[in-house]
């Protein structure tokens, strides 16, 4: 996936939105990079005042998720200059990274299964994990 540059557009005035979308596309770009495997994201803004955005995705082995889950956390803190929390990495079945305004979920295949985070908070807009 190409990834095109953040587009300002006109000032709104939340000043947060921009950022959020910003910070949103860096996970996504980023994931997509690491080659993650089902990505979702799941917008909350209106939903859930925890955050705007929760993303999803899956990684092929406890090593792919936690490579993942360091390489997010150094971008958002080098884009943003955010330090997102992270739990989660000694094991890295299950790698929670909390930017503000993002949350991203990075599981192994069969701990997504398990949990199902998609079905739980998709508000009927995503599909749930097959078995793909």
């Amino acid at each position: 996936m190409n990834a095109s540059p953040h587009v300002s557009r006109t000032p709104q005035p939340q000043g947060n939105l921009d950022e959020a979308e910003a910070l949103h596309q860096l996970v996504l770009t980023s994931l997509d990079d690491d080659q993650a495997v089902e990505t979702v994201s799941i917008p909350l803004a209106g939903k859930s005042s925890i955050a705007d955005y929760m993303v999803v995705a899956s990684g092929r082995s406890t090593r792919q998720v936690a490579s993942m889950a360091n390489k997010l956390a150094e971008k958002i803190k080098a884009e943003f200059g955010r330090n997102p929390r992270v739990e989660g990495l000694p094991t890295a079945d299950w790698v929670l990274i909390d930017a503000g305004d993002v949350i991203v979920h990075l599981f192994r295949p069969e701990v997504r299964t398990f949990y199902n985070l998609e079905r739980m908070w998709a508000f009927g807009d995503a599909p749930p994990v097959g078995n793909a």
